[in-house]
């Protein structure tokens, strides 16, 4: 598994127009999913992104504290293409992606995992066409690997 991080004061996202998630201050999350993720893969991020320290405490933007300990809150959006492979040509392959039924299992089991800890958790739709709006915050972006 992959996921894009991004620190944000506030993000959204919307589906034909429509805000379907929208968070305050807290991280968005894009997550990519390959054949062989399983559910030591969403172990490893959800803790992982859960208590990474990316946020400022209340006297300096130091890397000090964690999206828990700032009682933030997480944006999740699917993003097959972030296992696309632009090594050969000029278009993108994707054979490294999982596909979508599976995908969206391992997706599934990785949201509510986080919502287990308590904290707000929005999302995208899966396999929908989105549109993200972010209000990146530093601007801080991280891509974590399970691998």
């Amino acid at each position: 598994m992959k996921a894009l991080i991004q620190r944000v004061s506030s993000g959204s996202v919307e589906v034909d127009k429509k805000i379907v998630g929208s968070i305050n201050k807290g991280l968005v999350i894009f997550i990519g999913i390959t054949h062989n993720d399983s559910e030591k893969e969403i172990n490893y991020l959800t803790n992982k992104i859960l208590n990474l320290r990316i946020f400022g405490d209340e006297n300096t933007d130091n890397f000090e504290k964690s999206v828990l300990d700032n009682q933030g809150e997480l944006l999740i959006i699917s993003q097959f293409t972030l296992y696309g492979d632009t090594k050969k040509g000029r278009r993108p392959s994707f054979v490294n992606s999982a596909k979508s039924d599976y995908a969206y299992q391992i997706y599934n089991k990785f949201v509510e995992k986080l919502r287990e800890e308590q904290i707000k958790v929005e999302t995208g739709i899966f396999g929908a066409k989105m549109t993200v709006n972010i209000v990146n915050e530093g601007p801080v972006t991280l891509i974590l690997d399970s691998n």
